[in-house]
């Protein structure tokens, strides 16, 4: 039960961190191939914001979930 802990709790940091880089902060860059993309017209600013708030609520819900464990069980 520790490991899973630390799983939800690590990769909540982690999608937490670059969902909000990205979302937040405008670091497109950590987003593979999109600034080849966006030069091509392929994907734009909209599309980085989806990744980047879909990466930042996921990391919100592990982190929840791991704050969760370590409190109740």
């Amino acid at each position: 039960m520790l490991a899973l802990k630390l799983i939800f709790l690590i990769l909540g940091t982690a999608f937490t961190a670059f969902g909000g880089l990205i979302l937040f902060f405008m670091k497109y860059s950590l987003i593979n191939g999109f600034s080849a993309a966006q030069k091509s017209g392929r994907k734009d600013k909209d599309y980085a914001e989806k990744v980047g708030r879909a990466e930042f609520v996921i990391g919100i819900v592990l982190l929840g979930a791991g704050i969760v464990l370590v409190v109740f069980v």
